[in-house]
Formats: structure tokens, C-alpha cells, sequence
């Protein structure tokens, strides 16, 4: 991941929000964004309507991409409209009841006593299975059991312990509450209401699907669903996201240890130029960005094979701050 939103000196003039339909206005952030390989696509939105829209390489706007981590995101904005539903108690349920014999014998008895609140915001207390244990998490015959008996390095609500694996728990028990599996929610509740294709992903060797990575979606699906976040969870009218989830969600809930940002329930949290920033992060740079108070939403996808030293997560902050925010701040 990466450190805190840089704030560097300006690339560009900030100009009137009238002229925002000049296209010299993103000039600046266009030439930016060309010249880094690594990159694919870029959408600046304004109140919602595209004011910049370019494919510099790779499959275009319309055809899904995957977001890695990003769909951490997507997979805690479907346990917010969970708990709406009634398919789950509440953000404070344990695990334990609704997993039932999926956790297996020898895990921590604590295990049992993690909650969804805690799965979100990644302080399950469980030794993480991202970085270095990926690869034997991966390879192991039950993702799921492998992750249910991590170590316990912390207590439950204790420190942030970034982990996909903890995702993938979370994935489980949306799966088990609701007798349906992840893809199925997926598409009834955020494809149908937000008129979005969500293609079906991988799924682990349980036949759970991947909670926490591999979905694809196109910059244009993606852009929808940071639309609705950013304009309250609504869309086309309907709400879709439950207000206080977001609220909830927008809420510090622990810092990361290896990158120094905050991170609330399935969104990352920051601040940049005296506006807060909420991020949904991908590895490689599967990026959407919120601004409320600019009306901005910003979505850009990478290769997401790109070496993770490679520094592109701080290169896409730079092109958010330093190119494209200025050309939507009034003048002083």
C-alpha cells in the first residue's frame, strides 16, 4: 500500500469551476497520467457527469478489469446492506454462530467471538495471510479453514493486521447468513439497483468465492459505484448503500502499520489540499477515489501485475493531488 496522500506543489493553475468544461483545464493531468506505463485507464467525474475519460492502454472503459484489492470495498459495502436487510444482526454479530462448524477444532477459541465490525476494519487480531504468507494461504486445500487458524497475534479489536485472508472470512459469512453465495449478492445488490455488470470471479478451493480480490469490473461499473458512495449512497433515487454504513465506514477505525494511512470499514481514508479523500485500493493501482467536498470521484486502473516496489500507488496519489484536484479548486 502507501503512505499518506502526498502534497506537493502544483502542476496546474486552479482555474473557475465554469471552466471546468475547457479542456486545457486537464491538460496537466492528461499529460501526467500518459507518460506513467503502468497505467490504463482514467475517469475524472464531476456531480457525477465524466469530464475526462481516456484509455492510454490495455482493454477500454467498458470491459472489466480486475480491481485486486479494491474489492475489498465492494465485498463491505454488501455486509453494510446486510446488516439493512436483516440478513445479518448488526456490525457487532460475532462469527462464531453464523459460521457454525466451519471453524474448525483447533482454532483460537476467540475466533468465535470476532465480529463483523472487527472483519472490516481488519482487526480480527488473526496473523495476516497477505505479503509473504499469500502464496502458502493460496495453496493450501480450504482458504477459508486455513485463515479461521491463524495465530492469534492480537485481540480481537486490537491492532490493524491488513489480511486478506480476514476478508475472505468476511465473504464466508455474508455467504452462510444469507444462503446465497457472493457473486449472487453481488449482482442483486449492487448490479441490478446500480445497472452494472459484475462478472463472476474466482472462487476458492471450498467453492467459496474470493472474499476480498479478483473481481473485475469495467472503469465505468467502478465509477458508478463511487458515484453512489459519494452522493450518499444513492443512486438513480434508490438508495442503495445504508446511510449510517457509510457514515460507519467513513469513520477512522485503525491505522496501518506498514503504510501509515487510516482505514475505516472497507475504505481507506485521507486527506489532501484540505478536503477528505476516501479511497477503495487495489494492488498495482485499481483505484477509486471520493472528494465530496469537490464533487470529484476519480477512477484509474493499472497492470495489475506490476512489481509491488514499483511505487505506482504513490504515483497515482501525486496524479490525484498534485493534476487533477487543483483544476477543481475555485481560486482563492
Amino acid at each position: 500500500m502507501s503512505p499518506r496522500i502526498p502534497r506537493r506543489a502544483l502542476l496546474a493553475a486552479a482555474l473557475p469551476l465554469p471552466a471546468l468544461a475547457d479542456a486545457p483545464v486537464l491538460a496537466p493531468a492528461v499529460e501526467s497520467a500518459a507518460a506513467l506505463p503502468n497505467l490504463r485507464t482514467l475517469i475524472v467525474a464531476r456531480d457525477g457527469v465524466p469530464v475526462l475519460e481516456r484509455v492510454f492502454r490495455g482493454p477500454g472503459l467498458d470491459r472489466p478489469a480486475n480491481i485486486k484489492s479494491a474489492s475489498k470495498t465492494i465485498l463491505a459495502t454488501l455486509a453494510g446492506i446486510a446488516v439493512a436487510r436483516g440478513t445479518l444482526d448488526g456490525l457487532d454479530q460475532p462469527v462464531g454462530p453464523i459460521l457454525g462448524r466451519s471453524v474448525p477444532r483447533e482454532a483460537d477459541p476467540r475466533v468465535r467471538d470476532i465480529t463483523i465490525r472487527q472483519l472490516l476494519a481488519m482487526r480480527a487480531g488473526l496473523e495476516r495471510t497477505s505479503g509473504s504468507n499469500y502464496g502458502a494461504w493460496v495453496s493450501s486445500r480450504d482458504w477459508l479453514r486455513f485463515a479461521l487458524t491463524r495465530p492469534m497475534e492480537d485481540e480481537p479489536g486490537g491492532r490493524m493486521i491488513y489480511s486478506t485472508g480476514t476478508s475472505h472470512i468476511l465473504g464466508a459469512v455474508l455467504a452462510r447468513a444469507s444462503g446465497k453465495s457472493l457473486h449472487a449478492l453481488a449482482r442483486e445488490w449492487l448490479g441490478e439497483p446500480l445497472g452494472i455488470v459484475i462478472p463472476d470471479w474466482t472462487r476458492a478451493p471450498e467453492g467459496l468465492h474470493f472474499g476480498g480480490n479478483e473481481m473485475a469490473l469495467s472503469p465505468r461499473a467502478l465509477l458508478a459505484f463511487a458515484e453512489c458512495w459519494r452522493n450518499e449512497g444513492r443512486h438513480a433515487g434508490r438508495q442503495v448503500v445504508p446511510p449510517d454504513f457509510r457514515q460507519a465506514a467513513w469513520t477512522p477505525q485503525a491505522r496501518s502499520a506498514w503504510s501509515g494511512q487510516m482505514y475505516g470499514l472497507g475504505w481507506w481514508i485521507g486527506e489532501a489540499r484540505g478536503h477528505a479523500v476516501y479511497f477503495a485500493w487495489g494492488y498495482g493501482g485499481q483505484m477509486a477515489y471520493l472528494i465530496p467536498g469537490l464533487a470529484l470521484s476519480v477512477v484509474m486502473t493499472s497492470d495489475p501485475a506490476v512489481p509491488r516496489a514499483n511505487g505506482q500507488v504513490h504515483t497515482l496519489h501525486a496524479l490525484l493531488v498534485e493534476a487533477i484536484m487543483p483544476a477543481f479548486a475555485a481560486p482563492a
